[in-house]
């Protein structure tokens, strides 16, 4: 759901934001190579990495397309948040109970997000994604839409190369670059990949002890609190602000429940001590929610509302 910014850079002298105004692939990918050296990743990674290495048209047309969603908020959660991946994530909750409560007491973050994320992001592990992320990358730095961006991306894939975790050939994922069961760029896998069962990897790609904890470990430092969800869905009185529901409007509890807010089944919000905004993901039209501060650390892990208030909706059927 991220969109890609317009953002056009400079790197080892190239000025070019157009794949067909670029120099020759082999001359930029032999550059890069001595970049990289440069930034301490060693020859032998280099060359096994990036020797043979062509730009891949399918990524470049998929950055370049980019499409708006045209899916409704309601249509977009009704496909994602179904009975299957409900049905799915309730017997993944049950079969893997006992890591996910050590993992969640360990990190502070209630087992029930942890599993929503995975289950929304790759289907609980189904799909991953089944392209090389370090040619996939070299394209997009090649290519010249946010080079700096992925530029640095690409570095941090032979960083994690280089440390062992896993091999060059071996490093699938999604075409922007995004790996593992919990889909995290290179740089997130640096900040927040764990090793949970000490074999030495930090393995996202196959070992559930490392995807549960690192997703973890992701909310967790991005400023998750366990004591609270992330938000419930609400009615909006007749002729309410619009301004208010702009998720960034931070009022008590009692405060919204004044301004004639409610539960979505009309009863009284929660008389609880605690602040909370208003979003509306969708149109109008469409379902509000009353969102609390966790509901910002999903938006650090996915940008859109569609996407985090999904994660939430999956988690509260999780329970």
């Amino acid at each position: 759901m991220k969109k890609f910014l317009p953002v056009f850079c400079l790197f080892i002298g190239l000025q070019s934001t157009s794949a067909t105004a670029l120099e020759p692939f082999p001359q930029w990918l032999e550059q890069f190579k001595q970049h990289a050296i440069t930034q301490g990743i060693s020859p032998q990674i280099v060359a096994e990495s990036l020797n043979g290495l062509t730009p891949d048209e399918q990524v470049i047309a998929l950055d370049q397309k980019q499409p708006e969603s045209t899916k409704t908020f309601t249509q977009y959660l009704g496909d994602v948040v179904n009975a299957n991946r409900i049905r799915k994530g309730r017997e993944m909750m049950a079969t893997y109970r006992p890591l996910l409560n050590e993992i969640g007491s360990a990190y502070g973050v209630q087992p029930r997000f942890i599993v929503a994320l995975w289950g929304i992001e790759t289907n609980y592990g189904g799909y991953t994604g089944n392209m090389s992320v370090i040619n996939s990358l070299a394209t997009l730095a090649w290519e010249g839409r946010r080079r700096d961006f992925f530029t640095e991306e690409l570095l941090n894939a032979l960083r994690i190369v280089q440390q062992g975790h896993i091999t060059a050939a071996a490093m699938d994922g999604s075409w922007a670059g995004a790996m593992g069961q919990c889909q995290f760029m290179p740089s997130s896998f640096l900040n927040f990949a764990v090793d949970y069962n000490r074999n030495g990897r930090k393995n996202i790609w196959g070992e559930l002890p490392d995807v549960f904890a690192s997703i973890a470990n992701y909310l967790k430092q991005s400023g998750w609190s366990d004591e609270l969800t992330w938000g419930r869905a609400v009615q909006l009185p007749r002729n309410f602000d619009p301004k208010l529901t702009d998720g960034k409007t931070y009022l008590s509890l009692a405060e919204w429940q004044r301004l004639g807010v409610r539960k979505a089944d009309g009863s009284a919000l929660p008389n609880r001590s605690l602040e909370a905004a208003l979003t509306l993901p969708g149109k109008p039209h469409e379902q509000a929610y009353i969102i609390y501060r966790n509901y910002d650390v999903l938006l650090k892990w996915n940008r859109s509302r569609y996407f985090a208030t999904a994660v939430g909706t999956l988690s509260d059927a999780l329970r």
